[in-house]
């Protein structure tokens, strides 16, 4: 298979791919239009990306009137874009009069509030019946076009959150009045994060997939990696590591570079479930990956008080510890089925391929320059988008023409619905905390079960993240995180920024446990493999993801938080030991295959290690000496010469 190969095979994938993001993911299930209708929807969005830019770059509005007019102009665009139905018959150039009333209707109620915007602000809580009556009609469409968008979990989520407040014996106008009104309701701070910053990143990310930097990425891994022992599932970890850098959601980045390395690991002899679930866990990753972390880093920076750059830094070691331990897992178990790498002649030189597309990088590297020199999120966003605009015309191959630089400013502005409209519905959750101080009382339960125990509370902290993180997207999991789990942790005398990465990953990590697991289930479509079998493999192999957040919330040095160069460099040793003997006691194989009285040692010596403690440690080092002696021995006797 050639580096040309590899480009034909992602354009043989591409129309499964569209027909994937569809059904797994629904922000991609659009109308869809043809002549006039079509350029009035494109320029319907095209106003929107000048209307984000001109309030970032030359118009400071009032906080609420930003957010007001972005939501409001988000649910137009839903209601025009998304049907009723995620299987509605594709009637080409069809909106339903219903839906043109309810976008103007959705629109109206934002405008509303932006128009008497003074008059609300001065009147308080004492808002008139028709301000009521508004709210809960712009709260009802924003809730509808989240079924749309986003899907059911979140907004059961919100439902409960809401039934609870009225049990508690707040009425209606009080309850309206805070999600609507205020900014700690639909108008708070995960929207006002996304209205500034967030939706500049899925617009630059859209400008860099025109650019090709996606299959830019799978060559380059595969010029890394091709040749190793089942190689392809290598390419695979490396890839939707580089596509996180900008990618904002774990189904896109699965089927995105899963269509291209899922049928080349299945023809080199992985099975489909586990070729499904590679991607699957790479790709959910992926969104811890700095710098752009799924745009929960900006959230993170709003939220915990703390500067962008030392999120992006803090986050690194995790990152890459994650996608060691899933290489380390790909690696034992290519060793394990005795698969080889890819032939040579069909992985592409690296130093021709980087000489040749290495300017892709370009609008990344000029990203984290300016973020890294104390420039704001939505600067460094902006020029970032030039950079991608320019190099693109550096060569033929990726030159962007007026069509394609539509298609980017169309493809940032859709993209923007669904996390826009999740974290308006996330903001829901925020205010209805607020307003009731429910937090505490989660505190307070969780400190009494857990009995003082930090471990204990730990996991169950765990749990309660997983479960309220499925089928919520990055943005919108970390808020619902931040908001009800991250002041638990921090409770238990975690710092605060180690608080929120814990809870951070935990949600990340619902996209690959079953049962709701939408980044494996799209894997499993590729693969057309058992979507159960493929969510149990992922989960699997992602078992860093279980293991990391607690080494940085026992022990914050692997975040950078309070710490010497000497404890950092003793924490990236244990941690890749333990990442190791774990990673082949769950495979099995080590240099050999292993048996279950050397799997247990392995496993047991590699959890020790995330106990901050020099006994832990070196218990667990002891037992995995024991176990790599073992299997040298084994090793050795099995490549002896049988004599006679």
């Amino acid at each position: 298979m050639s580096e040309k190969n590899l480009s034909e095979l992602a354009a043989e994938e591409r129309v499964n791919a569209d027909e994937l993001m569809a059904e797994f993911d629904r922000e991609s299930n659009t109308r869809h239009f043809e002549g006039l209708p079509l350029y009035l929807v494109k320029g319907l969005l095209a106003l929107f990306v000048v209307m984000v830019l001109t309030m970032t770059l030359f118009v400071t509005p009032p906080e609420q009137v930003r957010r007001s007019l972005f939501i409001g102009y988000i649910i137009l665009m839903g209601f025009i874009l998304f049907p009723v139905r995620k299987k509605s018959p594709k009637i080409v150039n069809h909106v339903p009069w219903y839906d043109i009333v309810f976008a103007i209707v959705g629109f109206g109620c934002y405008l509303y509030y932006v128009i008497n915007f003074e008059a609300i602000v001065n009147k308080a809580i004492n808002i008139s019946t028709l301000d009521m009556v508004i709210a809960l009609i712009g709260i009802l469409l924003l809730a509808e076009i989240c079924r749309r968008v986003v899907g059911f979990p979140i907004l059961v989520v919100a439902g409960a959150f809401i039934v609870y407040a009225f049990a508690r014996g707040y009425s209606l106008k009080r309850i309206v009045h805070q999600l609507f009104f205020t900014t700690d309701g639909v108008l708070g701070t995960p929207l006002g994060v996304c209205a500034t910053f967030i939706v500049l990143f899925i617009i630059l990310g859209s400008f860099l997939e025109k650019t090709g930097i996606g299959a830019f990425f799978i060559d380059l891994a595969n010029s890394v990696a091709g040749f190793a022992s089942g190689g392809p599932a290598k390419v695979a970890v490396i890839s939707s590591a580089l596509e996180g850098m900008y990618s904002g959601s774990s189904v896109a980045n699965t089927v995105g570079s899963g269509s291209v390395t899922i049928p080349v690991m299945k023809k080199t002899g992985y099975k489909p479930e586990f070729a499904a679930a590679v991607e699957a866990a790479a790709s959910t990753g992926g969104q811890i990956m700095p710098p752009i972390m799924g745009a929960a880093a900006f959230l993170m920076a709003e939220m915990t008080n703390t500067p962008y750059a030392t999120i992006a830094v803090s986050a690194i070691l995790p990152a890459v510890l994650y996608f060691v331990g899933i290489f380390m897992m790909i690696h034992f178990e290519a060793k394990k089925l005795g698969l080889k790498g890819l032939p040579k002649e069909s992985i592409p030189n690296f130093f021709k391929l980087f000489l040749r597309k290495g300017y892709l990088f370009l609008p990344i590297v000029v990203l984290v320059v300016l973020m890294s020199l104390g420039k704001t999120p939505a600067f460094s966003a902006c020029y970032a988008i030039l950079a991608a605009i320019v190099i693109s015309f550096f060569s033929k191959e990726t030159r962007m023409s007026p069509a394609t630089f539509v298609e980017a400013v169309e493809g940032g502005a859709k993209n923007t619905i669904g996390v826009a409209v999740a974290c308006a519905i996330a903001g829901i959750i925020v205010g209805i905390v607020t307003l009731t101080g429910l937090g505490q009382d989660l505190i307070n339960v969780l400190m009494s079960v857990a009995n003082n125990s930090k471990l204990f509370a730990l996991f169950l902290t765990m749990i309660a993240c997983i479960v309220l993180g499925m089928g919520v997207p990055t943005t919108a999991n970390y808020v619902i995180m931040a908001t009800i789990t991250a002041p638990i942790v921090i409770k238990m005398g975690v710092p605060v920024l180690a608080a929120h990465m814990f809870v951070f990953y935990f949600g990340i990590v619902a996209d690959i446990t079953p049962p709701v697991a939408l980044a494996a289930y799209a894997g499993a479509a590729i693969a057309k493999s058992n979507p159960l079998k493929t969510g149990i493999n992922a989960t699997r192999l992602a078992i860093t993801a279980f293991i990391v957040p607690y080494i940085f919330a026992l022990n914050p040095a692997m975040l950078f938080i309070d710490t010497t160069p000497l404890a950092v460099v003793q924490i990236i040793l244990t941690s890749l030991i333990g990442i190791f003997a774990i990673s082949a006691g769950m495979e099995g194989y080590m240099f050999t295959k292993m048996r279950w009285w050397e799997i247990l040692p392995s496993i047991a010596g590699g959890l020790l290690l995330i106990e901050p403690n020099l006994v832990t440690d070196l218990i667990g080092l002891v037992l995995i000496a024991l176990t790599l002696v073992v299997q040298i021995l084994k090793k050795r006797k099995a490549a002896a010469p049988v004599t006679e």
